[in-house]
């Protein structure tokens, strides 16, 4: 299950990701706004092949999008993906006040509803809009959220991001061999646990999710999500947060939970649910395709994958 992602130059990158995040946590919010805005297109630029992928997968979720427009969509892609990373380094600094003016949220009810059965919820996400921002919140409404992160490299970097999020009150669990254990150690504690489920990680080179039709054609996607779902009991619930208009603003819509049950074996009971999963994941990237931050290949198809 492990992964490291390679950020370059060790001590450039972690003292360029703590100056950015100095800067943004002292800089109003309508400039760190207005900063994603303008950081987009020269960021863009210095990622062509980034940009490629980017443009095939907007394609897929709209394939009627050519010429100006998918080149507008990619652009907001990247203006999305530069708000992120520049809303993450601010909102540990943030009050619960402006975290909660921030957002807004529908479907609450479901999360709720599931952690009063006792064996924690499963939030399964895709890498859209401002997923951090609505687990500050829901750290902040009390609720012991629990996040499973991709290593980084350097290991520095991971760790100042992971010491980011534990300031938020979040409890990670890294992505490494026992990353399926403390997941229901974390579930049976009856807490919320976050998995981005989108995108197969590989480890060594290999993908070892389960296959599903996602978007049109055939891929793997992490096997994790409907496996603890299955195993625990926990319900599994579909779940995206929107960056909005308004500055520092956010939606997160929650949708009902899918039924999971046993109805084969495990295999086959793991690839039935992993692709209903994928169809809730469908229906929120269809919401706001260009906050889809894939910028990696996903597909079979795409070049280097």
């Amino acid at each position: 299950m492990a992964t490291r992602r390679n950020f370059g130059n060790d001590s450039f990158t972690l003292s360029g990701y703590k100056l950015a995040s100095m800067l943004a946590r002292f800089t109003p919010a309508p400039l760190v706004f207005g900063a994603a805005m303008a950081l987009a297109p020269p960021f863009s630029l210095g990622m062509r092949d980034e940009r490629k992928l980017v443009e095939r997968h907007l394609q897929r979720v709209d394939p009627k999008l050519k010429d100006f427009a998918l080149r507008q969509a990619v652009q907001r892609s990247f203006q999305s993906y530069a708000r992120y990373y520049l809303e993450t380094f601010r909102l540990s600094a943030l009050s619960r006040q402006t975290i909660s003016a921030g957002h807004s949220i529908e479907g609450f009810s479901h999360i709720e509803t599931a952690l009063q059965g006792g064996k924690g919820a499963i939030l399964a996400l895709p890498h859209v809009g401002g997923w951090e921002w609505a687990g500050r919140w829901l750290c902040d409404e009390g609720y012991q959220l629990t996040a499973v992160v991709e290593k980084l490299e350097p290991p520095e970097l991971y760790e100042w991001f992971v010491e980011m999020r534990t300031k938020m009150g979040a409890h990670v669990i890294p992505l490494d061999d026992r990353a399926g254990i403390a997941v229901q150690e974390a579930l049976k504690l009856n807490r919320p646990v976050s998995l981005l489920c989108d995108r197969d990680i590989p480890r060594d080179g290999v993908r070892s999710g389960v296959e599903v039709e996602f978007f049109g054609e055939r891929t793997t996607v992490p096997a994790g999500p409907a496996f603890f779902a299955l195993r625990t009991g926990a319900p599994l619930i579909p779940a995206a947060a929107y960056f909005t208009r308004r500055v520092d603003g956010h939606h997160t819509v929650v949708r009902p939970p899918i039924v999971v049950e046993r109805q084969g074996s495990l295999r086959e009971d793991v690839s039935r649910i992993s692709q209903m999963l994928i169809a809730e994941m469908e229906i929120l990237i269809k919401r706001a395709p260009e906050q889809w931050h894939l910028f990696s290949p996903n597909w079979p198809s795409d070049p280097g994958y």
